[in-house]
């Protein structure tokens, strides 16, 4: 192919292999970050592209390009930084650890997190902006009942994950169909057949793990000594939660995600300087380097120790070097290598079962390569809607297979925006809250199961060859 200059699938594979291959070691054998990893990938993808016949100027054009893409993912995360050390100094997330720890029972604290996270993405249509107010909340009240942490993260992630699934305020939901051809409601209804029985395992599976760590966790009288730290160091009250319902007002009314994170923000300051009586000093402070609790409770400091701008500079550097890697177009998309090897993916793709596998694993792997579930979603569906439609098979087909796959693994890969963002947002390494993200990989087996045993799949007239 004359579009991928000199690249065959052997050279393509080379740097794909290498990340694989260095990720592996660095992460289960090293004990070491995705960083450097990436960094030396991205150096074999350069010398790849060089050996495909690319000069050194396009391969930096394609780094720079796809970083200049990616930079209003960098401002949301650094605005992050500023929402979480003002939420605490203002005491929103301290209200919302008190509230939850007086009506949230430990047994039933998990499964209720994933039900409570799940109503809110789908209100809101945003994963990022309910792990951003809820989701922090609910990992300190996880943390104050002694419940694993990285089960805590899980169950946030999967919620909101399963409940943007199904909003149709959601980005992605919207992208899913309308890159498939698909009628957003019908998408939404279609799309309900592979969440349902997944989200009914999810449930599931957190109360076996309720019942395991949560009975045995209860500690009434640390939890009261939590109660009781908080209401002496913060002002505890209701108006304190008027900054996480701007930013779920805002979602709702569509407004863009930085102005929505910033007035919250915003909001929050005020009422740290007018209510708990810290100075504009303070404020100014805690945002950029984060709050640190010195409250003599070793449960509290470490609840409330958080945030700031600072906090997501390891953050911002993964998510730098990996949309050199091949966020939005970055080298082995531009370069070739990427739609290649896609391309092979259509000629062994057999039978309606087979094509929705095909679908689904291309969606998970284009998000592990790129780590963009909007690049995910604008791969996977601009690659099969032909195919779908010579098949006879209705565009909600190829919709729902499209945000099952890579969207709803995005945020389990370390190194995508999506995975970055709740790592940071939590306080959760994204390797450590997957195992229990049950949902986040439930939906795109079944999804694949659904496809081969021919239930819910809808069909059309084939299209007929263009002449």
């Amino acid at each position: 192919m004359s579009t991928y200059r000199n690249m065959t699938v052997g050279l393509a594979l080379i740097p794909i292999i290498t990340l694989i291959i260095s990720l592996v070691i660095a992460l289960n054998f090293l004990g070491a970050g995705p960083h450097i990893p990436l960094v030396f990938s991205t150096a074999i993808a350069c010398l790849v592209a060089l050996k495909a016949g690319y000069k050194w100027d396009d391969i930096e054009k394609f780094m720079l390009e796809t970083m200049s893409d990616g930079l209003q993912a960098l401002v949301i995360l650094l605005i992050v930084g500023i929402l979480i050390g003002t939420w605490i100094i203002s005491g929103v997330v301290p209200t919302m650890i008190y509230y939850g720890l007086l009506i949230i029972s430990p047994t039933v604290f998990l499964a209720m997190s994933y039900v409570l996270t799940s109503i809110v993405a789908f209100a809101t249509g945003s994963s990022w902006s309910t792990a951003g107010t809820v989701g922090i909340a609910l990992v300190g009240i996880g943390q104050a009942m002694n419940i694993p942490l990285e089960m805590v993260a899980g169950t946030v992630v999967a919620g909101a994950y399963f409940g943007d699934k199904m909003s149709p305020l959601s980005d992605t939901t919207n992208l899913g169909a309308a890159i498939s051809g698909a009628q957003l409601f019908e998408h939404i209804k279609h799309v309900v057949y592979p969440l349902v029985p997944s989200f009914i395992i999810s449930i599931a599976l957190y109360a076996v793990l309720g019942f395991q760590y949560g009975g045995a966790s209860i500690d009434k009288e640390g939890i009261d000594a939590i109660l009781n730290g908080l209401s002496s160091i913060f002002v505890i009250n209701p108006i304190m939660l008027i900054p996480p319902l701007v930013v779920i007002v805002s979602v709702i009314k569509k407004m863009p995600a930085i102005p929505g994170l910033f007035i919250s923000a915003f909001i929050a300051a005020l009422l740290a300087m007018g209510i708990q009586g810290a100075s504009l000093s303070d404020v100014i402070s805690v945002a950029f380097s984060g709050y640190e609790s010195h409250s003599g409770s070793e449960v509290i400091d470490s609840l409330l120790s958080r945030g700031g701008m600072v906090s997501m500079g390891s953050i911002i550097a993964l998510v730098l070097v990996a949309m050199g890697f091949g966020v939005e177009y970055g080298i082995i998309q531009k370069s070739g290598m990427l739609p290649l090897l896609l391309d092979k993916v259509l000629t062994i793709a057999k039978g309606v079962g087979g094509l929705i596998c095909a679908t689904v694993l291309t969606g998970v792997i284009a998000e592990m390569l790129m780590g963009s579930q909007y690049l995910s979603v604008i791969v996977t569906g601009s690659m099969y809607k032909d195919r779908y439609a010579e098949k006879g098979l209705a565009p909600k087909n190829l919709s729902r297979c499209v945000v099952n796959s890579g969207c709803t693994v995005s945020p389990l890969v370390p190194w995508s925006n999506c995975g970055a963002f709740m790592a940071a947002t939590l306080g959760v390494a994204t390797l450590s809250y997957a195992p229990f993200a049950f949902s986040c990989y439930l939906t795109p087996i079944i999804s694949i199961i659904i496809g081969f045993i021919g239930f819910t799949i809808e069909r059309i007239p084939p299209a007929q060859p263009e002449s």
